[in-house]
């Protein structure tokens, strides 16, 4: 048992990439859509490339959406409206009336005769009003033509008459104008005109549920088909245009075989597919890490990032593709490989952004379109998208990609449609706004930086600040390591320029690789001013345990002060496994006969094992050398830096540092150049 749990501990970092790498798989063929795949890759415009199609099946041509949306919009155009005849409001205005007209005989001294004749008046007046129905005029607007048919429901009875029919109370009181006579009205008249006012109300009203639900009932109604294809039937030619009808029965066929495919019978066989294709992406990317990025590999936190990025990059998509597809290219892809570049390299993020996009183009629509639009925008992100420290490059480098979006799409719409006229501009601003949401990289870096613990360059910048509370005590404990410190940065950033490695990393490494020196300044040759050695009152192997703890020194106080684990690397390899030969050799003189254990004057590594690590360990021990040059002539100059950097060599330090003897040679030179104007030397001229 003991030794199971043995084995278990000793591999529990591949134990965690295996339960990574199946969780992720799991996740993102759960994210897949529910639906199987057709096996042929069409679009509008484009020439049939596969032999002759025929139906395989029976099915039923579907309606686009776009026909869909005509047809409702048609049927809610050209909708009768519904209004309803109110009886009841006839049947209560006629007693109202003649309530009123019997009531006005006492009291305003008209005779029966009189009475029985404005009755007879205001009768015809109320026949005359109701006869086709007093509309009311809040809900003259509901109709946009006045000569329009409209549905008028009366006693259950629905009839279709005009609307202009219909009165309004401008119609009513011409009718009653023209009933009364010729103006100026006389009292009875007066009366008469007042009870009619006063009593006459509107019976028509717009019945909006009634008509809604007619509506939606017809809606329901319409035929999402526009036609059947039958087993055998011919659907199109090799080499036929994919357009029209055509591209109706294919959408439609396409359609059908997704259901048929994705059947519970089938279900287990699609999953099975889905999680291959997905394992393989994976797969790819960890033996790429294995292969070409080993100290990202056995960095299971790393591995970790790499994967949450690619699952929520994926995610976000297919959540785009699930809910409204018209949005497909909103979703800003080219974060993915300017966050992995930001952390790691160029080369790792343009392999993680094209694995990610082949697994999306199995799911999104059009997905060779897709596929090289994305890949071709995220080679310009590569390409483009550097020190991020400096905003205005991420701001150029986004416009970039945006353009270099519309330009593809305009490209694939040319080629479809034949000409630029059919162009939906709606592109673009999907493309704009996928542009600015390119800018939460950013926030997603910062983010990064403090979840899993990584450094961005522009963490870097904010390091390389002198005024840093490290760097400041550096400065006032041990000023001459800081001077030597700054000079081997600027020394270093030169030489990361030149051979392209990232030079804002060697500048922060090297600002901070000397910071153990801080607790025992005074035995170190650059912070002596006063011309007393304390190393002459130590033995050597004494005086060599205290410059080799420098390192071991630097490394615990880095911790203390939290500096990124790419930062302390700097101060692990500086010195490699080279030798305090100094000491070496006088612990020799004063112990001839005796056999001295090297490794006590060794510094005990690791080697360098990046571009950056090997340039600092080169510009570190040139320049502190150079001080030791009593009269610096170039010469002796160039021969110190070709004597110091040809042993390294020799000793292997830069065996692991994937670095060529082309891109030393420039280092070098750089290094050269730069001692030489910081000693103010001209070359030496023939007399």
């Amino acid at each position: 048992m003991s030794e199971f749990v043995n084995k278990l501990y000793r591999n529990n970092s591949i134990i965690y990439k295996i339960i990574l790498f199946i969780l992720t798989t799991i996740a993102i063929v759960y994210l897949f859509p529910k639906g199987g795949q057709f096996k042929y890759d069409f679009s509008n415009g484009q020439l049939w490339k596969y032999d002759k199609l025929y139906a395989p099946f029976d099915f039923a041509i579907q309606k686009t959406a776009d026909e869909i949306a005509s047809e409702k919009k048609e049927i809610t155009a050209n909708a009768i409206q519904y209004f309803d005849y109110d009886t009841k409001i006839v049947t209560e205005v006629k007693e109202t009336f003649v309530k009123k007209i019997y009531s006005i005989n006492a009291k305003d001294s008209l005779t029966d005769e009189e009475v029985k004749s404005l009755k007879r008046i205001g009768e015809k007046v109320l026949q005359k009003v109701y006869e086709q129905g007093f509309l009311e005029d809040l809900i003259t607007d509901v109709i946009a033509r006045n000569d329009e048919i409209i549905a008028l429901k009366k006693d259950k009875v629905v009839t279709d008459v005009l609307f202009k029919n219909l009165l309004t109370t401008k119609d009513i009181l011409s009718i009653i104008n023209t009933s009364l006579g010729k103006k100026p009205y006389d009292f009875k008249q007066e009366i008469l005109l007042s009870i009619l006012v006063n009593s006459i109300k509107p019976n028509v009203f717009y019945d909006k549920e009634f008509t809604t639900k007619i509506i939606n009932n017809q809606l329901k109604n319409i035929s999402l088909t526009q036609g059947k294809v039958a087993t055998g039937e011919l659907i199109i030619l090799k080499g036929g245009i994919v357009e029209g009808k055509k591209l109706a029965i294919l959408n439609s066929l396409k359609a059908e075989s997704k259901s048929k495919i994705w059947t519970e019978s089938n279900y287990n066989w699609i999953v099975l597919g889905y999680t291959i294709l997905v394992s393989l992406a994976l797969l790819m990317l960890l033996l790429f890490l294995h292969k070409y990025r080993i100290e990202i590999f056995n960095n299971n936190n790393k591995v970790t990032f790499i994967f949450f990025n690619v699952f929520a990059i994926i995610f976000v998509q297919t959540l785009v593709i699930k809910y409204n597809s018209d949005y497909l290219y909103v979703v800003p892809l080219s974060i993915l490989p300017i966050i992995i570049k930001a952390f790691f390299d160029a080369r790792l993020g343009l392999f993680t952004h094209v694995l990610t996009v082949l697994l999306l183009g199995y799911i999104v629509p059009n997905s060779f379109e897709f596929i090289y639009l994305h890949i071709i925008a995220g080679i310009v992100t590569i390409l483009t998208v550097s020190e991020l420290y400096k905003r205005a490059n991420l701001f150029i480098s986004v416009a970039q990609i945006t353009f270099i979006y519309m330009l593809t799409y305009f490209a694939f719409s040319v080629i479809k449609e034949g000409n630029a006229s059919q162009l939906n501009f709606d592109y673009f601003t999907l493309f704009a706004a996928n542009g600015l949401l390119s800018f939460l990289s950013i926030i997603l870096i910062y983010l990064y930086e403090k979840v899993f613990g990584l450094v961005s360059d522009v963490t870097l910048l904010e390091l390389s600040n002198t005024n840093t509370k490290l760097l400041r005590e550096l400065n006032e404990k041990a000023p001459g390591t800081f001077q030597h410190s700054m000079q081997v940065a600027n020394l270093a950033e030169a030489a990361a320029n030149e051979i392209g490695a990232n030079s804002m990393l060697v500048r922060t490494g090297a600002l901070y690789h000397d910071i153990g020196k801080m607790y025992n300044p005074l035995y170190f040759v650059e912070n002596q001013t006063t011309g007393v050695n304390p190393h002459s009152d130590l033995s050597p192997r004494d005086s060599a345990k205290i410059i080799l703890d420098h390192v071991i020194k630097g490394i615990e106080l880095a911790k203390k002060y939290n500096l990124p684990d790419r930062v302390i690397d700097f101060i692990r390899t500086h010195h490699g496994t080279t030798t305090t030969y100094y000491f070496y050799k006088k612990e020799q003189e004063l112990n001839p006969d005796s056999k001295i254990d090297i490794k006590q004057f060794q510094y005990q590594g690791p080697i360098p094992f990046s571009k950056e690590t090997a340039i600092l360990m080169m510009c570190d021990s040139s320049e502190a050398a150079s001080k030791s040059i009593k009269n610096p002539t170039a010469q002796s100059i160039s021969d110190l830096i070709d004597k110091i950097i040809e042993k390294q060599m020799a000793d292997n330090q830069f065996l692991n540092s994937d670095i060529t003897f082309r891109e030393i040679k420039i280092i070098k030179k750089v290094i050269k150049k730069k001692l030489m104007n910081m000693y103010h030397l001209r070359l030496d001229y023939p007399e």
